[in-house]
């Protein structure tokens, strides 16, 4: 069964696509991105910054729809607090190189270990 466009349907052919068009569509691909790390990967909080600064774009839209534009608000402060907490949250403390040393047991040039 094939369905056939309506006469609504933008043709491909040259016109200038709609810039909420390409938000939601830029949106969707960037989203689509942040979801698929790897195992194990951390959230890229860059891509989450960017998103965000897409919803506000997209908000602030002047034809864009009271709902849809509601919705961007609501979604933008959401991926606000993932910046946040990402950029908030203390970085593992990493030991000093002589503590790691001495913690795997090192044993230098000759030099006994007191134990």
């Amino acid at each position: 069964m094939t369905i056939s466009p309506t006469p609504t349907t933008p043709s491909t052919a040259g016109e200038p696509r709609n810039q909420d068009t390409l938000l939601v569509a830029s949106l969707l691909h960037l989203m689509s991105h942040y979801s698929a790390k790897g195992d194990g990967e951390p959230p890229c909080v860059k891509l989450a910054s960017v998103i965000e600064r897409h919803l506000c774009a997209l908000a602030r839209l002047p034809t864009i729809d009271p709902v849809l534009r509601a919705t961007c608000e609501q979604l933008a402060d959401q991926w606000a607090n993932v910046v946040d907490a990402r950029l908030s949250a203390p970085a593992p403390a990493k030991q000093p190189l002589l503590a790691r040393f001495m913690k795997t047991g090192w044993v230098g040039k000759g030099v006994p270990v007191a134990g």
